[in-house]
């Protein structure tokens, strides 16, 4: 047999053993080929049927809850540098509350216990200024009228607060510039009761200062007050702020306003009396005018814008004794010192002014029992230096530093840089000494502010001290800290 033959005569079995490693090798590899198209056909007919037997279920997805967000984007706050605290600590100012912010934002930048109520001293004159504004108007005038007694021969003299009405003769003028004059009032009546009652004589003058009832001083307040030229009792019917010299602001007073004004009255009624129309002899006592009594004669006092300078540039508390009770008046209260509680605060909550804190004794801030914290003052600076809701004549009326009223011959010395810069109301008490006003710093800057120095025995050089811790406010201005 050839070599060709037994090759093809061997067949497969004799390739395999001529090749034996290539065989193998091809024979896995086919092997491979074939078991992985059978898997994948098998893979076909199992997917299709799991789909049509039991579909799959849905997956359930766990939804997280939402994240907090902050209500309001935070915001650097800007690091300020500049330090008042020495001037803060000077122990002329005993114990110091305070606060200072900017007039524009609010945005307080010192604050020492500031929402402590604390008594103002003289301070108060400012929240009653702004609650006359809001009650009467800048336009408002108090009237005194006199009207027919009913009797033959009477007239009645009736009061409603207006302390400025004046004694003083033609040409001569009282601490109130411009006042109205009793001798007007009084030639005005003459005129009028002669032509309603012809040939019957003035005998009889009735003074009625029921306005208000409650004239009783604040416990509180020293007596001394009176007798050395301070304060007046609070009558509805005076003339020149009972003082004993009209044109003094610090004059003793009396301690019968009303029979006072009586006296007056008829003094003016002899010296405008064109001929016996007023009996030799008048008696003069205290009443009330009949219900629906006919008027005779009227005067009023300026207008509102025109008193409140001469409330706070001196700071008078007759002054704001009246206009407190006025106000009251006007509520549909009764005018007493208990009502001012909450007369004052009612009037001042249409400029937003928070009645927290606050006690109302009186309208002068002679009582030591007043309390406003120093954060309401600031917050009310802040609307009066705006000059907003009327309140520009408030600002208008407020003293500045080394040119008006109480701050004139303040601002000496090294703090004299702040003169003209610094706005504000003085006020002073045994236990305190106050300022509260607005300060044009020297970067421009416009800052609203309120100091209470407190203490017992504390002296008149907490003045000074108070000066110097505002003239820092003003060097300072925005970048004030309130470390």
């Amino acid at each position: 047999m050839s070599d060709d033959r037994q090759a093809r005569g061997g067949g497969i079995a004799a390739a395999f053993r001529r090749h034996p490693a290539a065989w193998i090798v091809g024979a896995a590899a086919l092997a491979f080929v074939l078991l992985g198209t059978g898997a994948v056909f098998a893979g076909m007919a199992y997917g299709r049927t799991l789909a049509v037997a039991e579909p799959s279920p849905t997956p359930r997805v766990s939804t997280p809850p939402p994240r907090p967000t902050p209500s309001a984007t935070a915001t650097a706050s800007r690091l300020r540098t500049c330090s008042i605290a020495g001037p803060a600590a000077d122990p002329r100012l005993m114990t110091l509350e305070a606060q200072v912010a900017r007039a524009d934002s609010g945005e307080v930048l010192f604050d020492r216990n500031a929402a402590t109520p604390t008594a103002t001293a003289s301070l108060l004159k400012v929240l009653v200024a702004a609650a006359a504004v809001d009650v009467l108007g800048p336009d408002y005038r108090i009237p005194t009228d006199v009207v027919d007694g009913g009797a033959p021969g009477t007239v009645v003299l009736v009061g409603h607060g207006d302390a400025t009405l004046s004694a003083t003769p033609a040409g001569a003028q009282s601490v109130y510039a411009g006042a109205p004059k009793l001798s007007t009032l009084a030639a005005q009546a003459l005129t009028a009761y002669a032509a309603a009652h012809p040939g019957v004589p003035i005998t009889t003058v009735v003074l009625d200062s029921s306005y208000w009832t409650d004239t009783a001083w604040d416990p509180d307040v020293k007596m001394s007050e009176r007798t050395q030229g301070y304060q007046s009792y609070t009558t509805a019917l005076q003339v020149d702020g009972d003082r004993q010299t009209p044109a003094y602001e610090t004059s003793p007073r009396s301690t019968d306003p009303v029979a006072r004004a009586g006296a007056a009255f008829v003094q003016a009624l002899h010296a405008a009396d064109p001929g016996g129309v007023v009996a030799p002899s008048v008696a003069a006592g205290t009443g009330t005018a009949p219900a629906g009594a006919s008027r005779l004669a009227q005067v009023v006092s300026q207008p509102l814008r025109t008193l409140l300078p001469q409330l706070l540039l001196p700071s008078d508390n007759t002054l704001g004794e009246m206009l407190a009770r006025i106000v009251s008046k006007k509520q549909g209260l009764d005018g007493s010192a208990a009502s001012l509680q909450q007369a004052i605060p009612a009037a001042l909550a249409p400029y937003g002014i928070p009645s927290t804190g606050l006690t109302i004794r009186d309208g002068s801030g002679e009582s030591p029992r007043n309390a406003v914290p120093a954060s309401t003052l600031t917050q009310l600076m802040r609307i009066v230096q705006a000059g907003t809701q009327g309140l520009d004549v408030v600002r208008a009326a407020l003293p500045v530093a080394g040119r008006s009223g109480g701050l004139q011959a303040r601002f000496t010395g090294p703090n004299a840089i702040a003169r003209g810069h610094v706005t504000a109301k003085t006020g002073w008490i045994d236990i305190e000494y106050s300022l509260s006003g607005f300060i044009d710093a020297s970067d421009g800057t416009r800052l609203v502010f309120t100091f209470y120095a407190m203490g017992p025995g504390i002296s008149a050089a907490a003045k000074s001290a108070l000066d110097t811790l505002a003239t820092a406010v003003y060097r300072c201005g925005d970048n004030l800290s309130n470390t």
